[in-house]
């Protein structure tokens, strides 16, 4: 069994253990992204996991467990790193505009060639700070980059009225809550069970508060 199929045969697993139905093209880009990222990283240090089949977990799988909780026409990717979870997501649920967002001109670097080799249609790559990025997103995506005060200072200007912010972290940050900022409040809390992983995933939706 070629390095490849085995890791095909992981994701698709994983794929299926999270009840989503992704197609065998998205399926085959998500594995040259991870050889790609694979590749690079020997180079460049873009992630601290350089194992294939725990990318396949902690990148891949990571990600698409949050894909159910995905809407809205344009999502913006915050503290992207190498492109997780924005990649993926642009990967199995295309047509989105979406915009990774990361202050490591290496990984930027990165991601444009991600973009370019994968033909991700729709998706662009900046390197700036948080605080510094224009526009508006029905969708904003943040994988642990900061705490929830944070986050939602520099970057809650992005969210559009009626978005969701979607801050994935380890264990439930209940001692983060308190620092949420006025105007913005939490929507909804899920455990996500990734496949493979041990280590416990939340996902905390957050949106702009009905009464600002």
């Amino acid at each position: 069994m070629t390095v490849r199929v085995a890791l095909q045969a992981r994701l698709e697993q994983g794929i299926a253990a999270l009840g989503l139905h992704v197609s065998a093209e998205a399926v085959s880009r998500l594995l040259d992204y991870q050889a790609l990222l694979e590749r690079w990283n020997a180079a460049y240090n873009l992630t601290a996991v350089r194992d294939p089949a725990e990318m396949i977990t902690r990148h891949l799988l990571d990600s698409l467990a949050i894909l159910p909780y995905v809407q809205g026409d344009t999502l913006a990717d915050l503290g992207t790193g190498p492109g997780l979870p924005g990649i993926p997501l642009a990967i199995v649920a295309p047509g989105r505009d979406i915009l990774l967002v990361d202050s490591n001109g290496k990984k930027v670097r990165f991601l444009r060639e991600a973009i370019r080799a994968l033909k991700l249609e729709g998706v662009r790559a900046v390197q700036s700070r948080v605080e510094d990025v224009q526009g508006q997103f029905d969708c904003i995506t943040a994988r642990a980059f900061a705490s929830l005060a944070d986050m939602l200072g520099w970057g809650g200007h992005l969210l559009a009225p009626g978005g969701i912010w979607l801050a994935m972290k380890g264990k439930r940050p209940d001692n983060e809550l308190p620092g949420v900022p006025a105007g913005f409040e939490v929507r909804a809390f899920h455990e996500l069970a990734v496949p493979g992983l041990q280590a416990e995933r939340s996902l905390l939706v957050l949106g702009h508060r009905a009464d600002t």
